[in-house]
């Protein structure tokens, strides 16, 4: 029995989560891709060209997920890692353009009066980019380490979810609960190490913690709306 758990958790669990990411992440903003993106209900609000590029952007680096995880199951390894470094031009890429397209939304939600907490929501994505981008380096930094790269890797997908969970048609997770997605996921991750192994990996001891605690102090900032913030807020915003 152990024997068939570790060949499942070892030979399938990425790709099957890989998977799963891309399923939510659809899933989710099938729900308001055609009236906030394709075909907005006044022409007038016509989006801006760059959520356009962090659509597509956003999309395509689920799809590389995917192919990583298949060329590591097939035991293509020297291709997954001819091709991860242009992964790391696009996940720099997703950095720049999710920051740029968070603050450029936040403005035009503004300036169209979309949404009342347009300002103090501008947490979420930015707290989104700063964890990626952290997650996303010491993944390359251990690229050369199997176990601790591919938890990273998986680590900073599932905090990609956050934006699909959160346009989920439940209330749980559209009303300010879309955290609680992300950490399932982590959960599942967790589980399959101690069904595995029968032990929790030190990415999951250290950076999972790291990771709730960032989440509050940002939901924090964002339900609150402490005046520090606000400030940093505007002043970004300008």
């Amino acid at each position: 029995m152990q024997t068939r758990q570790a060949r499942f958790g070892g030979q399938y669990f990425y790709l099957g989560m890989s998977l799963v990411i891309t399923a939510i992440v659809i899933y989710g903003f099938s729900h308001t891709v055609n009236g906030n993106l394709f075909h907005p209900v006044h022409p007038s609000l016509a989006r801006p060209w760059i959520l356009w590029l962090h659509g597509s952007l956003f999309f395509g680096w689920l799809l590389f997920f995917i192919l990583q995880s298949i060329l590591v199951r097939t035991h293509n390894v020297r291709v997954h890692r001819t091709l991860g470094w242009f992964g790391v031009a696009m996940g720099i890429a997703i950095v720049i353009v999710g920051t740029g397209t968070a603050i450029t939304m936040t403005r035009y939600n503004i300036l169209h009066q979309r949404f009342s907490d347009a300002t103090q929501f501008l947490a979420i994505p930015l707290s989104d980019m700063a964890i990626f981008a952290i997650l996303f380096s010491l993944a390359i930094y251990w690229r050369k380490k199997p176990e601790y790269h591919r938890r990273l890797m998986l680590i900073t997908c599932c905090c990609l979810t956050d934006a699909g969970f959160g346009r989920f048609p439940f209330s749980a997770f559209s009303d300010h609960w879309f955290y609680a997605g992300v950490d399932f996921l982590l959960v599942m991750a967790i589980a399959r190490d101690l069904l595995v192994t029968r032990t929790v990996h030190p990415v999951y001891r250290y950076a999972v913690p790291a990771l709730v605690a960032v989440q509050i102090i940002t939901m924090y900032a964002y339900l609150a709306a402490p005046p520090r913030w606000m400030e940093m807020a505007n002043a970004i915003l300008r």
